[in-house]
């Protein structure tokens, strides 16, 4: 059965949309959902039960634009609803969204994460604007990427290039995911691997837990090579 992920998109079928459709929705949710299933849009895979590689049912979300409020709408699909899993675009065809004075610093920071062949997608509200050409991004919009990483060594060497970037606007957020499906935000990894911490709060598909060793990421490098 197909592994699950963080910030993974879900497309689903027609199949599936309809009997989505067919749901007691409020007016404003049905609107916005009957928007995503005519253009074809994907939702987002979100946190999932304990028991979810055994699930019949996947726990999706749709983060709605200012033209539905904003609002964050939750579902639940059969897997067979899911037609295929997409990712999120990647930074370099985000860029163009960007106001005018940070793409040079973005395109500065592109050529440092290439230097360490990092694999770099954007979610988020600059992430959903790529995807759906609606008004996700606000003024104060965080520009959040998804970063793939190998393990302790290149996490660090990563983190050091994103905090290169300074104060620049949009600020920089987001997360480095490990290959076993851990996650931790970069802005909380500097500061424990430097010792300024004592643990690391590790997001995972079925919950968050605090580590205070390094175990936890040596065990994903292991899983990776196993790969």
């Amino acid at each position: 059965m197909f592994p699950l992920r963080r910030h993974q998109l879900a497309r689903l079928s027609e199949s599936g949309w309809a009997a989505v459709l067919r749901r007691p929705w409020d007016s404003q949710a049905r609107d916005c959902l009957t928007y995503w299933a005519t253009h074809q849009l994907p939702l987002v895979v979100t946190r999932q039960s304990i028991d979810a590689a055994s699930s019949r049912w996947i726990a999706l979300g749709l983060p709605a634009p200012a033209r539905w409020d904003r609002r964050r709408l939750t579902l639940q699909v059969p897997r067979t609803a899911v037609l295929l899993f997409d990712e999120f675009p990647r930074l370099a065809e985000v860029r163009r969204l960007l106001p005018p004075p940070a793409r040079s610093a973005v395109r500065d920071l592109l050529g440092g994460l290439d230097a360490c062949q990092a694999t770099v997608r954007v979610f988020g509200s600059y992430g959903w604007q790529a995807i759906s050409g609606l008004d996700h991004v606000r003024p104060d919009s965080d520009l959040d990427l998804s970063i793939i990483v190998d393990g302790a060594a290149q996490a660090d060497a990563i983190a050091h290039v994103l905090e290169s970037l300074g104060s620049a606007r949009p600020r920089l957020d987001g997360e480095l995911l490990f290959s076993d499906g851990a996650a931790v935000a970069w802005r909380e990894w500097r500061p424990w691997r430097a010792g300024r911490t004592r643990a690391v709060m590790v997001k995972r598909l079925d919950g968050v837990s605090l580590q205070r060793n390094t175990a936890w990421c040596e065990r994903a490098a292991l899983a990776e090579v196993a790969e």
